[in-house]
């Protein structure tokens, strides 16, 4: 059978650096010459963030296109997005892209694309997404729990080092009971899932790492994961 897999990442990749680990790792894990796809959604398909795109994955072995839904074509979107063996979903505006998503279908055609073997991918919103729920800005002031995707149990907290809120809010929601127990991940931290379970997490910094966050009488519980340095 076909296996599930999906790649969530804190922070990392073309977006936020220039290491080429994640990103190789990314490409790695569909075999290879993967056709992939980007979908820039959360950033309202900014022209300059496609671009960067283009730029980080016409330079290795890969097939690279993207799809847009504010400036949408006339191409069949389940059959497009089931075409290709890798889907990265780039951050920005989580709420708003999953409101969009589900005005186009995409939400379903990615459930699909995910059970037919594409590997999913993403970082920030394009983490966040794909869990039951996540830790989001959206809404422009504090953070706040948001219900996502649900093709992940749990919820996730991206950016867990990168920003200094970011940790204290999600141990006091998760403590409070406003969002599940789940895992966060440091910038440049990549959880892979296979077949809904956490597999491998690996990073592009030393030292960078995931924890699962977890509620125990009302305390909250963070426990490391072992994370692989892709630069050894």
């Amino acid at each position: 059978m076909l296996k599930q897999q999906i790649i969530a990442m804190g922070g990392g990749g073309f977006s936020m650096e220039a290491s080429p680990f994640l990103d190789d790792y990314i490409l790695s894990s569909a075999g290879g010459n993967p056709r992939i796809c980007f979908l820039a959604t959360a950033s309202g398909d900014s022209e300059e963030y496609i671009t960067r795109f283009y730029r980080r994955f016409t330079q290795t072995n890969c097939q690279p296109t993207h799809l847009e839904l504010f400036r949408r074509d006339k191409r069949d979107l389940e059959a497009f997005l089931l075409s290709q063996d890798i889907i990265y979903v780039g951050g920005g505006n989580t709420a708003n892209m999953l409101a969009i998503w589900a005005v186009h279908g995409v939400d379903r055609i990615l459930k699909k694309a995910l059970e037919s073997g594409v590997v999913l991918c993403g970082i920030s919103a394009g983490s966040i997404c794909w869990f039951e729920e996540g830790v989001t800005d959206s809404f422009g002031q504090a953070l706040a729990p948001y219900s996502c995707l649900g093709f992940l149990s749990g919820s996730n907290c991206p950016h867990y080092d990168g920003e200094a809120e970011r940790k204290p809010i999600y141990h006091r929601l998760v403590s409070e009971g406003l969002i599940s127990p789940g895992v966060a991940a440091d910038d440049s931290v990549a959880l892979h899932y296979v077949d809904g379970e956490l597999y491998h997490v690996v990073s592009s910094k030393a030292g960078a790492a995931a924890y699962r966050i977890e509620e125990y009488k009302g305390e909250v519980v963070e426990t490391h994961i072992p994370t692989l340095y892709l630069g050894e």
